[in-house]
């Protein structure tokens, strides 16, 4: 199945800095902060989680080479936002602050995600 070229990758509910959950995979229920977010492909990178060996040869930078371990993309259905006052994964919900912006929830205690 081909995406046409006018489509627009859906809105993700997590964001670079979040803190979240590993809910499935390999790395299920390791908790780390997103350190990027991939649009395109709807995935993103948990700090230590989903690590893999990453074989490099010796260059300027690491004139040994080796076998350099490094965080790997996971699709951020595998991911869970953790609830800033519980401490427990939860959904995310989207509502209007007092000012009038869109900001978003945690389902579980209603406290808004900064």
């Amino acid at each position: 199945m081909e995406k046409k070229k006018h489509e627009q990758p859906a809105k993700l509910k997590i964001k670079k800095g979040d803190l979240v959950k590993v809910i499935a995979g390999d790395s299920k229920g390791s908790e780390g902060k997103i350190l990027e977010v991939i649009l395109d492909k709807g995935r993103a990178i948990v700090e230590g989680a989903n690590m893999v060996s990453k074989h490099t040869k010796p260059n300027a930078a690491s004139p040994n080479g080796g076998i350099v371990k490094q965080e790997a993309a996971i699709h951020i259905s595998n991911l869970m936002l953790v609830d800033p006052k519980s401490g427990k994964p939860t959904r995310v919900g989207r509502k209007r602050n007092e000012a009038g912006k869109l900001v978003r929830i945690a389902k579980i205690s209603g406290e808004e995600i900064k």
